[in-house]
This record gives C-alpha cells, structure tokens and sequence, in this order.
C-alpha cells in the first residue's frame, strides 16, 4: 500500500509537472512574431506549409478528434461562413493528430471546403504549445499575410468560434 501511494503521487506529480509545461509552452507564443512553421500533410496527402500562406490570412485551429459532436460542430460552423471568410481572403487549416483516412472520411462526411492537416506526431501542437496526453488542446491562432501570429484563442466557444474570428478579422 506505501510503495502503491508513492507510485499515485508521482503519477499525479509528473502529471501537473506536465500541464505547466504545456501551459508555458502555449504562453511562449507571443502575438507580433513569426507563427511557428509546420509542413504537414492533408486529407489528401498534399504538403501544407506555413509559407504556402504567404499573402493570406489564415487561422489555424486545433480539434480533438475528427467526428466527435463538438469538433463537428466547430468545423460546421466554420463551413457554413466559409464563403465570408473567402471575401476576406481567409484560409482555414483544422489541425489534429487523426490519421489522413479518417480526416478525409470527416470532411467529405461533413462537406467541409477547407483542409485537415494530420500532425500525428504532434510535433506542429508542441510548437504551438497545445500538445496534451491523447489530444490536442482546442485552441485557435490567427495568422496575418506575413505569417505573423495576431491573435489566440484559447477558450473557444464552437458555438461562436466562427464569428469571432470573422470580427476579429473585420475589425
């Protein structure tokens, strides 16, 4: 039973350990600098790179799993504006660790116009510090057309998701 408790509190302990990590990590990003670069495949297999944006707007969100409620909900609501955020020269990349096969299952399923990109070895989620145990966090980052990060969300509300992003971009 001591050796159990030891091996509880250490487990506990490594797990706060790791939350403040992650949660200094995501605090490292500062708004005005360079969004951290990523080269990751889409649905389809094409290569995304963050200079690839160049010239554009882009939010770049993060999502748990691919056909759960609330991220298909959140990918929705951004589909159902999608053609605002065209009139505002604004691309949308979903982010999650999901392989390539069911993120292209999720957005034909969901007739989504935008892509996901597979970072199944969460190495894009540690640069934006957004990288949990099993999933990514739910935050969102708000890129200009020189690739510099302007804003983050990081409570996001699926319900609202897509309208704050279109103020904020309108503004």
């Amino acid at each position: 039973d001591k050796i159990w408790g030891k091996i509880m509190y250490f487990r506990k302990l490594f797990k706060l350990t790791l939350i403040i990590v992650a949660f200094t990590l995501a605090n490292n990003l500062k708004l005005g600098e360079k969004a951290p670069n990523f080269k990751l495949k889409d649905q389809d297999g094409k290569i995304h790179r963050l200079s690839d944006y160049k010239g554009k707007k882009l939010v770049i969100y993060f999502f748990v799993r691919a056909n759960t409620p609330p991220c298909k909900k959140q990918a929705c609501g951004l589909r159902d504006q999608f053609n605002k955020y065209e009139d505002l020269n604004i691309s949308i990349l979903g982010i999650s660790y999901d392989p390539l096969k069911r993120l292209k299952s999720f957005k034909q399923k969901n007739d989504i116009q935008f892509d996901f990109l597979s970072d199944s070895n969460k190495q894009v989620a540690k640069s934006y510090g957004v990288d949990r145990f099993l999933f990514s966090s739910r935050k969102t980052f708000l890129i200009d057309e020189n690739g510099v990060l302007v804003k983050k969300i990081n409570s996001v509300d699926i319900n609202k998701h897509a309208d704050e992003i279109l103020t904020y971009f309108k503004n």
